[in-house]
């Protein structure tokens, strides 16, 4: 069966910098890829969900909870963490077809459903004139380059930040592609792509221990109507 729209996860089980990260327990105490995975299931755009992965863990807990999510075995050829996660994301797109993909991680728990909704109507609505979808944070700073050269402003002219003209970072929350466009490109990223920006609290991204215990706060604030 070919789905119009299907959502990839791929995790692997260990995590050198963050040990047992994805799924150890996040905020409420519910595992880490709990979070955003009911966040993908609740967006109510999505045909199924995916996930790749070598962790008996995730698949145990996924039987268990989470019975409609496709799990992929991930072979041993790319399973090291050095292994391009376009190679992952082409293995998943081979395995279940769909025309249209969306990628996100499991390290990007405060991500809330009405924002997953609001960049897959993004992206329809603006097809085919945009290929392709990817999140960003807008950045709005003075930036300098490694021999002391300014990118984005005159130094001479000191103007506030907030006036800058913004630089957007690619914060890998969210890639919304064409199944030729990864099979064709080798990339999530096509030849017209939107840029589709996001709050950047909710962008936060758990790489080190000190994001997990920042994100963590964020989330209890934002649970508790603080934030």
């Amino acid at each position: 069966m070919k789905h119009r729209l299907v959502a990839l996860m791929p995790m692997r089980h260990s995590s050198e910098r963050v040990p047992g990260k994805n799924y150890r327990p996040f905020g409420d105490g519910r595992p880490l890829f709990h979070h955003t995975l009911d966040t993908l299931l609740g967006c109510g755009l999505i045909d199924k969900v995916v996930i790749n992965t070598d962790s008996p863990t995730i698949k145990e807990q996924c039987a268990a909870k989470y019975p409609d999510v496709i799990i992929i075995d991930r072979p041993e050829a790319i399973s090291g963490g050095m292994t391009p996660m376009n190679d992952v994301l082409l293995h998943d797109v081979k395995t279940v077809p769909s025309e249209f993909y969306l990628q996100t991680h499991s390290t990007n728990p405060i991500m809330t459903a009405a924002t997953v909704k609001k960049a897959v109507e993004t992206f329809f609505k603006n097809y085919p004139i945009y290929d392709s979808l990817f999140s960003v944070t807008r950045v709005q700073t003075r930036f300098w380059d490694s021999l002391a050269r300014a990118i984005n402003h005159n130094p001479n002219i000191l103007i506030r930040t907030q006036d800058l003209p913004p630089f957007y970072e690619e914060n890998s929350c969210m890639y919304i592609f064409e199944r030729n466009t990864l099979i064709e490109r080798h990339n999530r990223i096509g030849n017209r792509p939107f840029l589709f920006e996001m709050d950047p609290y909710e962008a936060r991204d758990i790489d080190e221990e000190i994001d997990f215990k920042v994100a963590e706060e964020i989330f209890r604030q934002r649970a508790g109507g603080k934030a």
